[in-house]
């Protein structure tokens, strides 16, 4: 019977090309590789400001940003404020409480002196390490008082405040500060020798100060 040869040839190539697809097969699941998972980018550093502080200054108020100017007062003052730490960037903001030290301010015909300030100021600035560099900008109340024959506003004058400042880390919860206030009260009312006017006053502070953070 020449059919059964055949038929297990048949048999046999069709065995061959079974064990040959599972090989195949095999090797392929053999080979697979999971695919690429992602990953979220690390987060950057923080600049290591955050938190509420509270501190104290020292400084100078005077007309002119000028050691020499004989038109100049003790500035002593408390502040207390809050940081937010953005990746290096910082924000916050920060209300302070000053003596001016009667520091004169000029107006037709005469001086009145500046007693006080009170002022709530925003904050933004970069940190570099242990060192934040920071502008600052805000709204300021202002007392003035009567000098010599001339006489001032009643109760307090609102302006605006801007400024710039560098801290530096003494510890985790310690750093000191050097800033620089400019301060304008619009229409200012004095008399002098019964002629009343209003005069822009202008001022410049510089101070140095220490915080305490929480």
């Amino acid at each position: 019977m020449k059919a059964k040869p055949f038929a297990l040839a048949i048999v046999a190539a069709v065995s061959t090309t079974s064990v040959s697809s599972t090989a195949v097969l095999a090797a392929d699941l053999t080979s697979y590789s999971e695919p690429p998972t992602y990953n979220e980018p690390a987060a950057g550093p923080k600049a290591g400001w955050g938190g509420a502080y509270v501190g104290a200054d020292l400084g100078m108020a005077s007309r002119k940003l000028n050691p020499f100017d004989g038109d100049k007062g003790l500035v002593v003052g408390a502040h207390a404020g809050y940081n937010m730490d953005l990746d290096s960037g910082v924000v916050g903001a920060e209300i302070e409480a000053s003596h001016l030290g009667n520091v004169k301010s000029r107006v037709p015909g005469g001086n009145i002196k500046e007693q006080g300030r009170v002022a709530a100021k925003a904050k933004a600035g970069v940190g570099f390490n242990d060192t934040l560099v920071y502008g600052t900008a805000g709204v300021a109340l202002t007392s003035f008082k009567d000098n010599g024959g001339t006489s001032g506003p009643d109760g307090w004058k609102p302006g605006w405040v801007v400024g710039a400042g560098v801290e530096q880390k003494l510890s985790d919860n310690l750093s000191a500060r050097v800033e620089y206030n400019y301060t304008m009260t619009n229409d200012v009312r004095s008399t002098t020798a019964g002629v009343t006017s209003r005069t822009d006053v202008r001022d410049q502070v510089l101070k140095a100060g220490v915080n305490y953070r929480f």
